[in-house]
């Protein structure tokens, strides 16, 4: 860097620094632990980024299909409005019943054509919102599993200045809780769900 311009730091670096200057078992092995720390949470956030982008793209999926099964449902009502009208004039005194007879049937079959595939867009934006709810729940997941990695960086730089064993206990500790977070969301499982399913079953 040259003289007019600056750099800000992150716990990492201070960590690295300390550990260079000082030498000692202590510091090396904070050092190393925080960037090991950094490596694992630079994934966790690439995952939650990626996870939260398949949920947006999921949800677009959605409302296109739920935009594809409302014209269907248009035109399935535009349908019934025919058959109606074709029935009504079926009782209409003066006309020929049979001419309108083979409306009524015709439209009674497009009806169904229409509703079924109405009812399978549906059934496909509902999919597709689905995996969005999915996506962004494994987001969430990413997202503390990469904050419980920030805060033992942060617990480990602190360490370093106070050189208290008990912080570096609280680092390692939660540096734990993060990766098992990050193994949650990586295997799609939901503790805290399962946690409240079985008492909810045991009640």
């Amino acid at each position: 860097m040259s003289g007019h311009g600056f750099h800000v730091h992150g716990p990492h670096d201070h960590a690295v620094e300390h550990a260079a200057q000082g030498g000692d078992s202590f510091s090396n092995n904070i050092a190393v632990m925080t960037a090991v720390l950094a490596t694992v949470g630079a994934m966790f956030g690439y995952q939650g980024g990626a996870t939260q982008n398949d949920a947006a793209l999921f949800k677009n999926n959605a409302a296109i299909e739920k935009t594809k099964a409302a014209n269907s449902w248009n035109y399935y009502q535009a349908k019934s409005n025919k058959q109606n009208l074709a029935e009504l004039a079926m009782v209409l005194p003066g006309i020929d019943p049979e001419k309108y007879k083979a409306e009524v049937v015709r439209y009674k079959g497009e009806k169904e054509s229409i509703k079924k595939e109405a009812e399978a867009l549906d059934a496909k934006a509902d999919d597709w919102n689905h995996q969005s709810d999915a996506a962004m729940h494994q987001h969430h997941q990413w997202a503390l599993a990469t904050t419980a990695e920030q805060i033992a960086i942060s617990l480990a730089a602190i360490t370093l200045l106070t050189r208290k064993k008990w912080l570096m206990v609280s680092a390692y500790v939660v540096a734990a809780v993060g990766v098992a977070l990050g193994l949650f969301a990586w295997l799609h499982v939901d503790p805290i769900g399962a946690m409240i399913g079985a008492g909810a079953a045991a009640h």
